[in-house]
């Protein structure tokens, strides 16, 4: 019984794995607004209400390949920290940021899923705040071992966070930047901006006939920049 239950579960695994493969396809080809269950199965060779067993909705299948890809990038991110020593916090910096850059242009369809235009109607459950938050607690970490190690010195003469900040900080603070200030929170929601800011433009062909020659080298500049105002640089 335990043995045919198994091969039951790895079945019905590799299906769903199958669903999410032809639906990452739809998503090159149409984008999420147009990903379509009757369209997944019909390419799987399925009668239409088989795969409500596996999806029963669209959205249900759009928050599944939504959770894989903000794992994908959180996975990259978590990877490129890792590989650097724990002491070198303006390296640790920019690897997670070039993480972020490498996975998008690797994977432009999910990258749109997760950081282009919101599907209409769907709306985003719950769910998905343990995945999307990956890359933000890897940087966050950074910046907390820079400051227990003394060497986070944000860049004199920056405007202050204004005070109707202060309960925001206060919630991220208790989430992801513990004993960090508003200042530096704020600073660090700022560089998170645009660092995917500029991965956006690129990806997303804003940069055409403007940056041409090597992208790679700006959007290091942008980066470093954001490190040096942090005071990781």
């Amino acid at each position: 019984m335990n043995a045919s239950r198994t091969a039951r579960e790895r079945v019905r695994a590799e299906l769903i794995r199958e669903i999410k493969d032809v639906a990452r396809r739809q998503l090159a080809v149409e984008g999420a607004a147009g990903l379509s269950l009757r369209a997944v199965a019909r390419e799987l060779g399925m009668v239409s209400s088989a795969i409500y067993r596996y999806f029963p909705s669209r959205d249900e299948l759009l928050t599944a390949l939504i959770i894989e890809a903000f794992d994908a990038v959180g996975a990259a991110v978590e990877e490129a920290d890792a590989a650097c020593p724990r002491d070198r916090h303006l390296d640790r910096w920019m690897a997670t940021c070039r993480a972020i850059r490498a996975w998008a242009l690797a994977h432009p369809h999910e990258y749109a899923l997760i950081h282009g235009t919101p599907v209409p109607g769907y709306v985003a459950p719950q769910d998905t705040a343990v995945a999307a938050a990956r890359d933000g607690i890897v940087m966050a970490g950074i910046l907390r071992d820079a400051l227990e190690a003394g060497a986070l010195s944000p860049l004199p003469g920056l405007p202050s966070a204004p005070p109707s900040f202060a309960a925001d900080a206060e919630r991220l603070r208790q989430a992801l930047f513990a004993r960090l200030s508003d200042d530096v929170i704020l600073l660090a929601l700022e560089a998170w901006t645009l660092i995917y800011g500029t991965v956006s433009f690129e990806l997303f062909g804003m940069y055409k006939n403007v940056i041409e020659e090597d992208r790679a080298a700006a959007f290091d500049h942008v980066a470093l920049t954001q490190a040096h105002i942090l005071g990781l640089a």
